[in-house]
């Protein structure tokens, strides 16, 4: 009886196809219900106009990338409201540390006059 000599797992291997390429261990995957992607992902589907350039623009880039557009409009959003929360908090963080400051120099004032 003849044996296959085991393969060892290489990148090499995998890349040159003699591991992953056998169909005799090919298995079709179970079909995954697109709602079930969105809900593990807490994606929700929204509508939103823009300008048909716009669009051209995002899918340009999007393809320079690898990406299909909506994938990479969601990137954006998701760059942009990180940026607009660390600002807004750091904003929020300097108006308090201020009003710290200015609080402390009240009390100096009023200890000194006292």
């Amino acid at each position: 009886m003849a044996t296959k000599s085991k393969i060892e797992s290489t990148s090499e291997a995998w890349e040159s196809g003699k591991l992953g390429q056998d169909e005799t261990f090919v298995k079709i995957a179970e079909e995954i219900k697109q709602d079930a992607i969105d809900e593990s992902l807490e994606l929700q589907m929204i509508s939103i106009r823009l300008q048909k350039s716009l669009i051209e623009d995002m899918k340009m880039i999007a393809e320079l990338h690898g990406l299909s557009y909506q994938p990479l409009v969601r990137q954006i959003l998701m760059r942009f409201v990180d940026c607009e929360k660390k600002q807004i908090l750091k904003a929020q963080y300097l108006e308090s540390k201020m009003t710290e400051e200015e609080n402390q120099n009240i009390e100096e004032k009023s200890n000194a006059a006292a």
